[in-house]
This record gives C-alpha cells, sequence and structure tokens, in this order.
C-alpha cells in the first residue's frame, strides 16, 4: 500500500459515515460488510466505497477470510495526520517564539 498522504487523510476522514465507521473498527475487531451494515440505514454498496476510501487513505485495511472479506483499521493514515499536525504545530510555536521575541525587543 502506498504511504498515506495527510490531505487524503483528512479528507476521508471529513465525512461523518466514514468517521463512524473507523469508530467501529477501533476496537481493533476486524468486521465484515454485513456485520458493519447491521442497524444502520446505508446499504452494502455505499458502506463498500465508503470502506475503499479509508483504504485509499491508509486507515483501513482489508483481507479476504473465506467468501468474506474483513476489514480493520489500520493506523498508517491517522499516523500520517499526526505527523502532519505536529510539523504544522511546530511551525506555529517558532513563528509565536519569533513574535514574542519582536514584541519583547
Amino acid at each position: 500500500m502506498p504511504k498515506a498522504e495527510p490531505a487524503i487523510v483528512f479528507a476521508a476522514l471529513g465525512e461523518p459515515t466514514r468517521l463512524s465507521l473507523l469508530d467501529r473498527l477501533g476496537d481493533g475487531t476486524p468486521r465484515s460488510i454485513a456485520s458493519l451494515a447491521e442497524g444502520g440505514s446505508i446499504s452494502r454498496q455505499a458502506l463498500t466505497k465508503h470502506l475503499r476510501v479509508l483504504e485509499r487513505a491508509g486507515l483501513a485495511s482489508a483481507a479476504r477470510d473465506g467468501r468474506e472479506t474483513l476489514y480493520r483499521i489500520d493506523p498508517a493514515g491517522l499516523l500520517a495526520a499526526e505527523a502532519w499536525i505536529g510539523t504544522v504545530s511546530a511551525q506555529w510555536d517558532a513563528a509565536v517564539d519569533r513574535l514574542k521575541r519582536y514584541v519583547e525587543d
């Protein structure tokens, strides 16, 4: 799988259904489309499309188990987003420090 890109990760996370799917997969238990569809109002076809977006973003992975495909959370995408946020945060901290020094001088 290619390295997760933060923009793709954030785009995937920007949709409530996908966030809900990640929440359901967050306990680490692999789940089939059928189990993910239980109790919801979304079709299996729509779920599959959302899961593919999560896979492309590096947020979920799929594995065949007999006739079923099981999906699980993949931390790679979240780690890419966390690293990007850390970089931007460090840049802002440095800018605020420069501003503080300028104002104090």
